[in-house]
């Protein structure tokens, strides 16, 4: 909010340069916020596609869970007035090659009973093929 009246003092004293430097900062701290939610969702949604892969099972918890996820991804990164996405495709794949080991540790806590430890389960996962399911699941 601050920002938004600094932006406010600028316009009205003519400081456009200063002004239009406060709307990039601003811009920047929007898309942040978008990626870091991204990525929150993104943990989330590769923790039940890694658990059903190593359980080769899945629950309607799971599945809900999945679509909730794809739904708020989607919601977030979706330009309301100019229509298509913050994140490209190639962006997307980055968020979720950087969050997958995250989502493995968490995984290995829950999938089967937490008998494995992240390292075997991966072993029990491959990596790719989740990654590839998790972007699908959110392009369609």
């Amino acid at each position: 909010m601050e920002e938004l009246l600094e932006l406010r003092q600028f316009l009205e004293q003519g400081k456009i340069h200063e002004a239009l430097l406060l709307v990039d900062e601003l811009e920047e701290m929007s898309l942040s916020d978008k990626i870091n939610k991204i990525d929150s969702y993104g943990v989330i949604l590769l923790i039940h596609l890694i658990k059903q892969k190593a359980e080769k099972r899945s629950t309607r918890s799971w599945d809900v869970s999945i679509e909730n996820t794809v739904r708020e991804i989607n919601k977030i990164n979706k330009r309301r007035k100019s229509g298509g996405f913050y994140l490209n495709q190639a962006e997307l794949i980055d968020i979720l090659e950087q969050g997958y080991q995250v989502a493995l540790k968490r995984a290995a806590l829950e999938a089967v009973e937490g008998r494995y430890e992240a390292q075997e389960l991966a072993a029990m996962v491959d990596q790719q093929e989740t990654l590839a399911e998790a972007l699908k699941l959110i392009q369609q």
